[in-house]
C-alpha cells in the first residue's frame, strides 16, 4: 500500500473542531425540514442552488455522474459549497433510504454565522480539511500545479478591506520588506493574512502554486485548525498586511456575517482549483 492508498476522497472530511450539536442547533433555529422519500434528490448535478443541507436522519449518496463520491450520515453537512459560492452543483445528492433534513438558504445562512459566529469557523474547518487533502495528494503524485506565472489573485475590495482594517484598531497592519518569508510549510501559526498592499509567493514544495495581492489572503488553514502550514508565502515585495487570529475572526463574523461569507467563498474556490488541477 502506498501513502496515496491512504487517503480516502470518497469518506466525509474531518474536523476536530466540528460539533454536530452546535450545527444542529443553527440549523434547527432558522433552518426550513425537509423529507425524502428513497431515491429522490436533494438537489441534482449542474443545477444551481443557493441551499446547504444537515441531515438528521437517514443516509445520502453524493454522485458525480454515476460515481460514488460521499456517502453522508446523520449529524453531517452536505451541499455547502454551492450554497457558499453560488456555482453550479458538482454532484447530486440522492436520499438512500428515507431521509430528514433541515436546510438554510442563503438570507438564513447569514443570520445562523451573526447568531453563532463559531459556525463560521466550523464550516471553514470542514473546507479546509478536503483542502489539506487535496495539497497532500498533489504533493504525492507530484502534480502539484504550477499557478506561479498567473497575475496575483485578489479576492476582496478596498471598501471591504478598509472596513476590516477598522474593525481592529487594536491590530495595526504590519509592514513587511520584499524578500521576507511571512510563513513556512511545515511550521505552526495561529495567524492569517489579508493582503493590503504587495505581492505574496505561495509555494508548496518548493513550487509557486499562487500569487496574492491586495485583496487576497493566506495563511488561513493554520488559523481554523491550528495544524501545521500547508505552503511557504514569500514577500515578492515590500507588503502591508492584516493579521487575524480565531478570536479576531469571530469578532468579525459576529459584528459582520458578510466577512464570513467572503472568507468562506474564497476557500471554497481555492478548494475548486486545487480539484480541477487533481482532475
Amino acid at each position: 500500500m502506498t501513502e496515496l492508498d491512504d487517503l480516502d476522497f470518497t469518506r466525509p472530511a474531518k474536523s476536530e473542531i466540528y460539533d454536530p450539536a452546535v450545527a444542529r442547533t443553527c440549523f434547527q433555529a432558522l433552518g426550513t425540514a425537509e423529507d425524502l422519500p428513497q431515491g429522490k434528490a436533494f438537489f441534482v448535478e449542474g443545477q444551481s442552488s443557493d441551499r446547504m443541507y444537515l441531515l438528521v436522519d437517514g443516509e445520502v449518496t453524493l454522485l458525480r455522474g454515476r460515481k460514488t463520491l460521499d456517502i453522508v450520515k446523520a449529524g453531517e453537512i452536505f451541499g455547502e459549497l454551492a450554497a457558499i459560492t453560488h456555482q453550479a452543483r458538482s454532484a447530486s445528492a440522492l436520499a438512500r433510504v428515507p431521509c430528514r433534513a433541515l436546510s438554510l438558504d442563503t438570507r438564513q445562512f447569514q443570520r445562523a454565522l451573526q447568531e453563532t459566529p463559531e459556525f463560521a469557523l466550523m464550516l471553514m474547518s470542514i473546507i479546509v480539511s478536503r483542502l489539506r487533502l487535496r495539497v497532500s495528494m498533489l504533493g504525492l503524485t507530484r502534480s502539484l500545479p504550477d499557478w506561479g506565472g498567473k497575475n496575483a489573485s485578489a479576492l476582496f475590495d478596498r471598501k471591504l478591506l478598509d472596513e476590516w482594517v477598522a474593525a481592529l484598531p487594536e491590530r495595526p497592519p504590519q509592514r513587511c520588506p520584499a524578500g521576507q518569508i511571512v510563513t513556512r510549510e511545515g511550521e505552526s501559526g495561529i495567524f492569517m493574512y489579508l493582503v493590503l498592499q504587495g505581492r505574496v509567493a505561495i509555494s508548496i514544495q518548493g513550487t509557486v502554486v499562487e500569487r496574492v495581492g491586495p485583496g487576497g489572503m493566506f495563511g488561513e488553514m493554520a488559523l481554523v485548525d491550528q495544524s501545521p502550514r500547508a505552503a511557504t508565502a514569500t514577500a515578492e515585495i515590500a507588503c502591508l498586511f492584516l493579521t487575524i487570529n480565531r478570536n479576531d475572526f469571530l469578532s468579525l463574523v459576529r459584528s459582520n456575517p458578510a466577512f464570513a461569507v467572503s472568507m468562506l467563498k474564497a476557500v471554497a474556490e481555492r478548494l475548486r482549483n486545487m480539484t480541477s488541477a487533481a482532475n
